[in-house]
């Protein structure tokens, strides 16, 4: 049980001056500073920080966005912009948080209006079978 419990606390880090190039997938929190031109998914929460770069879609549970995403973003929980951020890309949360300064291209769909609009479409087949 103690070593699932340090589990929890692990933040993966990717620093300044260093790209990746190809998916990630973690456990927990991560931080990044580099380049990512891939995939990031994660159970936890991911923080691009200042000089961070992705280019590549985000799956996570909250992320703060200090730096750069071209990508889309699915959030679970909180997606917050900073005033530096720059994403460009459909966003997919829960619930969001922009800085003024920070800059967004694209489409927000909230995560509630998403699951209202299966559940009707799900009835409306429904009462189409029924007939």
């Amino acid at each position: 049980m103690a070593k699932f419990a340090e589990m929890e606390t692990i933040i993966n880090t990717i620093a300044k001056g260093t790209t990746i190039k190809g998916g990630i997938s973690a456990v927990g929190d991560f931080r990044l500073d580099g380049i990512l031109e891939g995939n990031i998914t994660l159970n936890g929460k991911l923080v691009v920080g200042e000089s961070g770069y992705i280019k590549g879609n985000v799956v996570c549970q909250n992320a703060n966005i200090i730096g750069h995403v071209e990508g889309n973003i699915s959030v679970k929980e909180l997606l917050a912009l900073n005033s530096t951020a720059n994403v460009k890309g459909d966003i997919l949360i829960n619930r969001l948080s922009i800085e003024p300064g920070a800059t967004f291209t694209g489409t927000c769909r909230m995560l509630d209006e998403v699951r209202k609009e299966n559940e009707m479409r799900a009835n409306e087949q429904g009462v189409g079978d029924n007939e």
